[in-house]
């Protein structure tokens, strides 16, 4: 019993009705609902119309539709024809495939966290399209939508595989998702940077861009959208018994694997049509289905999928269309044409997926991980893994200096170091230096970070961008570098002082809303995962509102590089780093006891919570003086304390220096390559570190598979 409970996923019960009759009364209520949705839509959708960057308004349409136009008039038809209609019809196309898609996935998993976002396929969709603009793939326009379904089939079949079927538990399914998420967004922002001129047009429209120049797309997607909703319609009953559980469902006659297998191509097939049409629009495949599921506490029949699906899709296409018009309500239609519509629907879909992380009772393998256990290595063991650490870390910084555009040699440093080099290999040592030493200390922070956050969290998925913290340190420091108007004017100091405030602001408010009568750890993790979503919606929206010529060299330190990093630059980190260090071996014995359980600290009179909040704190400085030197950096701060604890066993003071050592490395070597693989061109350490650290991360989760 207790076995079956602890496999369970917990979510809000609404996720997983079981199937009941509808009266008349509910029927009725039911194509009410319907109904108001559908005149809520046509509402929103006419205030739609008349927002746009030419004069024509309300006024205009209402009387071009009463045959008013006067004569000489630019055409107000052809305005709405060449302009409006074509967004609207994006609009509302791409809302209604994702919030199908969502109820399918959430159905599917019976998981309320469950969305297109959440389990990477909309970053697979993403990736497959970049991937065949940057290679100039002669593919025709029809089958573009079909190389988006590929891309997005396979990246929900990576994570669904990984967390171990969609009946795993809301944190690791969710855990799982964000970190292919990452993966798969470093391998499109290196393709975006190294391909620049063939995917220039691709970095806005990677928000979710309803900009259309006409009909055309909407007419080859809609198609698509309707069919696969019918197709999913027509497992509506299906469904509602798949929430019964595989196995009644099974007793019942339902065919789950077969069920399950179709629902989710359908889900994909949905998201690949939305992201062909209008790229990849954030989280609206999240939160539609979860309103029209809060709003089946008070209609019931709104729980049955031949209700939930058209009435999720409706709520979606609403949302797409309201974010639209709002944002250019709000900013000017002239202003607005440079912020995606994906930027307003992932802020509110993050917001939703906190709301629900709030109000979830996770339970499952994430609580207690394999990996989390690793057996006591010896002494003997712990001295030579630290040797080899440390004799590792000294070659990628000689490495360092070494390599570039122009490789040196070793007799060159020592010319450097006295002052009697060539002019040549001084300008090249002085540049290669302080990047070097941005790396080593950036890689070294984050990774004592990411084993403060692991202790805390119990969990070895967790790592400082997951919570939220370097998202957080990321919008601080963009903050200033954009207020500054161009990023050479942004000066050192104020750059740290914006990063340390927004790591600790996010961290804040993970923390604070975290917080319901104790910290639940996995409550935690969840809604650091959302306000990385929502830093991430933010830093996108001030990077595109930004001097379009300082955009990719923004783009690029938000990638995590150590271009043009100055000795000064990196100061804070090494203070910081000096500072942490030791209290992180003070509390050694606290995290040791901190990964084991809730209960056994308070027995031994460690005071949970003071020191719980003290080690994040620590984390979120770590975080935010890494962002302010090598910009955000993705999976050191994960792969680092695993690979640490698998060598040397998990007393924090055996491998938290191990691990601190293998993140400076990891970063070194991330940099030297990225410095030298396509010389004189460079490719940011960040995405370089992401893609090293991503097959790692693989093996993990499959090594932590339930």
């Amino acid at each position: 019993m207790e076995q079956q409970q602890a496999t369970r996923v917990a979510v809000p019960p609404e996720t997983s009705p079981a199937p009941e009759r509808v009266g008349v009364g509910g029927a009725v209520g039911a194509a009410g609902a319907l109904l108001l949705l559908l005149l809520a839509l046509l509402a929103v959708s006419l205030w739609h119309l008349t927002q746009g960057t030419s004069g024509v308004g309300a006024s205009d349409i209402v009387r071009w539709a009463f045959g008013g136009t006067p004569a000489g008039d630019v055409g107000t038809w052809d305005l709405l024809v060449g302009s409006r209609i074509p967004r609207l019809a994006a609009g509302i196309a791409v809302g209604f495939a994702l919030g199908v898609a969502g109820a399918l996935f959430q159905s599917l998993a019976r998981n309320a966290l469950a969305s297109p976002d959440t389990l990477a396929v909309t970053g697979g969709a993403y990736l497959a399209v970049t991937a065949v603009a940057a290679f100039g793939l002669g593919v025709p326009v029809w089958a573009s939508g079909i190389t988006a379904f590929v891309g997005g089939l396979v990246a929900a079949g990576l994570v669904l595989g990984l967390a171990g079927g969609a009946g795993t538990s809301t944190t690791r399914l969710v855990l799982a998702g964000s970190a292919v998420a990452l993966a798969l967004q470093a391998a499109t922002s290196t393709l975006l940077i190294l391909f620049d001129e063939e995917t220039t047009a691709l970095f806005a429209w990677g928000s979710g861009s309803l900009t259309q120049l006409d009909l055309r797309s909407f007419e080859r997607a809609a198609p698509v959208v309707l069919l696969a909703t019918l197709a999913a319609l027509a497992l509506a009953r299906r469904l509602d018994l798949l929430g019964l559980g595989d196995d009644s469902a099974a007793v019942l006659g339902v065919p789950v694997r077969s069920t399950r297998a179709l629902g989710t191509i359908l889900a994909v097939l949905l998201t690949a049509a939305a992201v062909t049409l209008a790229g990849p629009i954030g989280f609206v495949g999240l939160f539609a289905p979860a309103i029209v599921r809060l709003l089946g506490r008070f209609l019931p029949a709104l729980h049955r999928h031949a209700v939930l699906i058209p009435a999720a899709g409706l709520t979606g296409a609403l949302a797409v269309v309201a974010a639209d018009a709002l944002v250019r309500a709000l900013l000017g239609a002239d202003e607005a044409l440079a912020i995606p519509t994906g930027i307003a629907t992932t802020l509110v879909g993050a917001v939703v997926m906190i709301a629900l992380a709030r109000g979830s009772r996770d339970a499952g393998p994430t609580r207690q991980p394999p990996a989390a256990r690793v057996g006591v290595r010896s002494r003997t063991r712990f001295l030579v893994v630290l040797a080899l650490a440390l004799a590792a870390a000294t070659g990628v910084v000689l490495l360092g200096l070494l390599a570039g555009d122009t490789w040196l040699r070793t007799g060159d440093i020592g010319l450097w170091l006295s002052g009697d080099g060539a002019p040549t290999i001084q300008f090249a040592l002085d540049e290669r230096a302080p990047r070097i030493a941005a790396a080593v200390l950036g890689g070294a922070a984050l990774a004592l970070a990411g084993s403060l956050v692991q202790a805390t969290c119990r969990n070895p998925l967790a790592e400082p961008g997951i919570l939220g913290i370097t998202g957080g340190a990321g919008v601080g420091a963009v903050l200033v570098v954009t207020g500054a108007g161009v990023t050479q004017a942004a000066d050192n100091t104020s750059i740290v002082v914006g990063a340390t405030i927004g790591a600790l602001v996010a961290f804040a408010l993970v923390y604070g809303l975290a917080w319901r009568y104790g910290l639940d750890a996995d409550r935690l993790l969840l809604i650091g995962i959302g306000t990385w979503y929502g830093s991430t919606a933010l830093t996108t929206f001030l990077l595109v509102r930004s001097n379009p010529w300082d955009t990719p060299r923004i783009y690029t330190w938000l990638s995590g590089t150590t271009y043009g990093r100055s000795f000064e630059q990196v100061l804070p980190v090494a203070v910081v780093l000096l500072v942490a260090l030791p209290v992180a071996f003070l509390v050694c014995r606290e995290l040791d006891l901190l990964a084991l359980d809730e209960d056994t600290p308070r027995l031994v009179g460690v005071g949970l919570e003071r020191v719980r909040l003290g080690v994040l704190v620590v984390a979120a400085l770590l975080a935010a003086m890494s962002v302010a030197a090598v910009g955000v950096l993705a999976f050191v701060g994960l792969v680092a304390p695993h690979m640490a604890r698998a060598l040397v066993g998990s007393k924090h003071s055996r491998s938290v220096p191990v691990a601190v050592l293998i993140g400076a490395a990891l970063v070194g070597i991330a940099d030297a390559i990225g410095r030298t693989v396509i010389a004189p061109a460079q490719i940011p350490a960040g995405l370089i570190a992401a893609l090293i650290g991503a097959p790692y991360f693989v093996y993990l989760l499959a090594r932590t598979r339930a």
